[in-house]
């Protein structure tokens, strides 16, 4: 049986890369097709968008905390699709500013009260 924290874990980077994804359907949709393209990248990307929003919100998380914790997740899926979908390198700024969110989010999630 798997612990609460990898639930959380596997909840947390499978809403990432769904909204990742998502958005990056409505970036092809914009700017790299036309026509009935267009109109299937927009719908695939506001169907992955909706199950982002379900699979992080159904469960009962301290939501400020949570949110906190998920840009984390949300910028190392980000930061993978940017490089396998996109072909965008990691720039030494943004190496940098995601060491930032990460003790952010390190700083979120370990604190105690």
């Amino acid at each position: 049986m798997l612990s609460t924290h990898a639930i959380t874990f596997v909840l947390l980077s499978c809403a990432a890369l769904l909204e990742v994804l998502g958005d990056s359907c409505f970036q092809s949709a914009i700017h790299r097709s036309s026509g009935v393209g267009r109109i299937g990248w927009f719908a695939l990307g506001a169907c992955l968008l909706a199950l982002y929003g379900l699979l992080v919100n159904v469960p009962q998380w301290d939501f400020g905390r949570l949110l906190g914790v998920y840009v984390v997740f949300f910028f190392v899926a980000a930061q993978l699709v940017a490089k396998v979908r996109f072909n965008q390198p990691m720039t030494l700024p943004v190496r940098v500013g995601g060491l930032l969110i990460v003790a952010g989010g390190l700083v979120v999630s370990l604190w105690k009260n």
